[in-house]
């Protein structure tokens, strides 16, 4: 369903498990720059009536998340700041074709392996955090992730054959799980 080539680390939950305030600042950033990627595609592909209205539904919904997760940072006293991000969006950008029409399948596939590791790991913190208030909110958020990633790959299929986006989805699922693998020393959502 969510196409990831690989899990996440079990590193990765006793990383963020040991600093969840960095992990909830940086969670509120990717709700921001989500819904920035979603109104880029939809200025990038105006043209594309049945991809800018699935954009727009996105921006909303993913800024309604950034203002979920300002409100939770308020009720715990976290002051909301800019903290240097993670790599891993930047190292899937990168693998992006620069030809269109293979720019705009890349830029959709990148988008919906983000989301799928997003939904990925926010299952992993509904499991297994203690905190009752995270795991709920995280576990709530669940659904609109796997919609998103499998919306983004329904709509690269706007231009390239279904055969060349699932055999692009899987060697940058291959990129982006040894991204992963490598991981990062910062707790982040998709450190």
């Amino acid at each position: 369903m969510l196409n990831l080539h690989a899990p996440t680390p079990t590193r990765w939950l006793a990383q963020v498990s040991q600093n969840l305030e960095a992990l909830l600042i940086d969670h509120a950033h990717c709700e921001k720059k989500a819904a920035g990627v979603a109104m880029n595609l939809m200025f990038a592909y105006v043209d594309r009536v049945e991809l800018v209205r699935a954009m727009s539904a996105i921006v909303q919904e993913e800024l309604d998340h950034f203002h979920l997760v300002l409100d939770l940072l308020d009720r715990r006293g976290i002051r909301f700041r800019k903290i240097p991000p993670s790599h891993y969006g930047e190292r899937l950008r990168a693998l992006c074709s620069k030809q269109e029409p293979m720019r705009a399948v890349d830029r959709l596939l990148v988008a919906a392996l983000i989301e799928a590791r997003s939904c990925e790991r926010f299952a992993l913190l509904r499991d297994n955090l203690s905190d009752a208030e995270l795991a709920n909110f995280f576990g709530s958020l669940f659904e609109s992730e796997a919609r998103h990633h499998s919306t983004y790959v329904r709509l690269a299929k706007l231009f390239a054959s279904a055969d060349c986006v699932d055999r692009r989805l899987t060697e940058l699922a291959v990129e982006e799980s040894s991204i992963i693998a490598e991981g990062e020393p910062v707790p982040r959502v998709h450190s």
